[in-house]
């Protein structure tokens, strides 16, 4: 039987809703841009996520976790050859500048979520092994509550403080758009890299797509 959290489990739920939301974006994605039909990815991520849900509801986290690697995996493999098509066409110029715009903006917000899912199955055992724990002391990323004086969590009421899917999806945000995690410093190798990976992707997806729609306008 799995251990009892010590404290209110973190909600699945938004990370769900985010792997379904990359799911849709990518089918707004044009044809030319995606492997397989439009609807692919949306419905592998549907028949990953939506089990994973399931599992988790009735305790079985090892086989959720898994679902929900795959899920993941799934979407990043998708953004970064979508990316790659795109590039790839630019010098033919067979997309309008309309569909640029609407490709780089679809691409901009999957790479976001994307590492958001990523950031936040990984740190620290992920969620499942931070509901277990009374507190969040330990993790690939220094969080300002983590650095606050024992006393003074207490006081605040977050002596029971642990990140939740929105600390993550901030976290991606910051790094998507500021190209540095501003005020959350990185202390794990694998998330260093993590984020390297996601801030090449939005630069080219800003610099190099956007950049170039707004020109031929």
């Amino acid at each position: 039987m799995p251990e009892e959290p010590t404290r209110k489990a973190e909600p699945r739920w938004p990370a769900a809703l985010a792997m379904l939301s990359i799911g849709g974006l990518y089918y707004a994605l044009p044809s030319q841009l995606s492997v397989g039909p439009d609807w692919l990815v949306l419905v592998l991520v549907a028949v990953l996520t939506i089990p994973a849900m399931i599992s988790y509801r009735y305790g079985n986290w090892r086989l959720s976790q898994l679902l929900g690697y795959a899920a993941s995996g799934v979407v990043t493999l998708s953004v970064v050859i979508s990316l790659a098509l795109l590039i790839s066409r630019l010098p033919a110029h067979k997309e309008t500048p309309a569909q640029l715009l609407r490709a780089a903006a679809a691409l901009w917000m999957c790479n976001l979520l994307v590492f958001a899912c990523w950031y936040w199955r990984l740190d620290a055992g992920g969620p499942n092994q931070r509901d277990l724990r009374r507190s969040h002391t330990d993790g690939a990323f220094l969080f300002p509550q983590m650095v606050l004086d024992p006393d003074l969590r207490a006081e605040m009421g977050e002596d029971q403080w642990s990140p939740g899917f929105v600390d993550y999806l901030f976290l991606a945000f910051n790094t998507s758009t500021a190209f540095s995690p501003t005020d959350v410093p990185v202390l794990s190798r694998w998330a260093k890299i993590l984020m390297m990976l996601q801030a090449a992707i939005s630069l080219a997806t800003i610099a190099i797509l956007a950049a170039r729609a707004v020109n031929i306008l």
